[in-house]
């Protein structure tokens, strides 16, 4: 027999899912809802974020194109890209004229800024102090410029005659300075004078201007009665820079050099008057010399989190801090490093490629009689090198 089943226990069966079901379409109701009003309120939170932004923007522009602070900071940002293989970007943030104007008013006090004559006299300590000294001798920089922190390092060459120029070992391209100190032997040695980058694609092979090595001319791309803006040292040991002939130079004895600009500090004085005239942020590399005779190579590292970079004004100040009496600057940006003995890179690099490949580096030596810098541009004619394809 099957058991009875009672009209209320029926009723029971029936209703406990329908309110079941109800409750369930309640809930997903709900949950709509709330998805509903959730999508509303990122909506409504984009928009204002959006509309956040277009104030700000606005708001940011007009600082940029019509306050004076505002104007600073386009020319300090036109400045950077200048220094970068980005200088066309320039023109976007101050126009192709006015970038025209900037690049060549630039030139143009760069070059007077080297005409003052040097009248240093080198006060060379006695052999007994000269002992007591290394030959090497670094310490750490820092500071804030006007966009952020910079680092670096300042290394201290005691004796000047123990510098050299030192160029790539084969034709048709440049060499990394790690390259050439190990190479070489050398103690040490930062990047120096500049070259031929057409379209970033040059191979480091071609310098600007001129090269002066073992007291030769090893390449001339000026003519020896033009001027030029040189960096380096005559054979007595004494800093050499500014604007002269090729031939003035000759005449004077120079030892080591090459062309790069702007002659920073004069006769004990800053030429550089404050950070607007500081030629943007950027990696730098910096050469002086103090009144004992002692040369200043100044590495600050730039583009990276450690390091923005720093403007020609701040790397003025340190090397005046550190007792320089004449200091010029050198081929920075991608190109700026400090190499150890053995080919051990001290600083940071900015190229996201690795060291570059350069026709020049200042190296220092503990017997620079004893090596031999062969003279890789004899018999080449300047004008028929193509820096991009040797």
């Amino acid at each position: 027999m099957y058991p009875e089943r009672s009209s209320a226990g029926k009723s029971t069966a029936r209703s406990l899912p329908s309110r079941k079901s109800a409750q369930q379409r309640t809930g997903r109701r709900k949950q709509q809802k709330t998805q509903r009003r959730r999508k509303r309120s990122f909506w409504r939170t984009l928009r204002l974020i959006a509309v956040v932004m277009l104030i700000m923007s606005a708001f940011g522009a007009g600082w940029l194109f019509f306050t004076p602070s505002g104007t600073e900071m386009r020319f300090l940002i036109a400045d950077t890209l200048i220094t970068t293989r980005h200088r066309h970007w320039a023109k976007y943030v101050i126009g192709q004229e006015e970038l025209d104007k900037r690049v060549a008013a630039y030139q143009k006090k760069f070059i007077e800024m080297g005409e003052e004559k040097s009248t240093l006299e080198i006060k060379k300590p006695s052999p007994v102090e000269e002992k007591q000294k290394p030959l090497i001798e670094y310490k750490t920089v820092s500071g804030k410029g006007t966009s952020g922190y910079f680092s670096g390092y300042l290394m201290i060459v005691n004796d000047p005659t123990k510098i050299r120029i030192a160029v790539p070992n084969r034709i048709g391209r440049g060499e990394k300075v790690s390259s050439m100190v190990e190479r070489t032997g050398a103690l040490a040695g930062v990047n120096a004078g500049g070259f031929a980058d057409p379209n970033w694609k040059g191979n480091g092979f071609q310098p600007i201007g001129v090269v002066f090595a073992d007291g030769k001319l090893y390449y001339d791309g000026v003519g020896k009665n033009h001027r030029t803006q040189i960096v380096g040292i005559d054979k007595e040991g004494k800093m050499v820079a500014g604007n002269y002939k090729v031939n003035e130079l000759l005449e004077m004895g120079i030892e080591e050099g090459v062309t790069f600009q702007p002659r920073m500090i004069v006769n004990g004085k800053g030429q550089i008057k404050d950070h607007a005239d500081g030629w943007g942020i950027a990696p730098r590399t910096v050469m002086g010399q103090r009144e004992d005779g002692a040369i200043l190579f100044l590495v600050i590292d730039g583009r990276q989190t450690h390091s923005i970079g720093a403007d020609l004004y701040d790397c003025q100040q340190i090397m005046l801090e550190n007792g320089a009496v004449i200091a010029a600057n050198l081929d920075g940006g991608s190109s700026t490093v400090l190499v150890e003995r053995g080919g051990s890179i001290k600083n940071s690099p900015a190229s996201q490629y690795g060291e570059r490949y350069l026709p020049t580096a200042f190296l220092v030596f503990e017997h620079p009689e004893q090596v031999t810098i062969k003279n890789i541009w004899e018999g080449l004619d300047p004008s028929e090198i193509d820096p991009s394809t040797w």
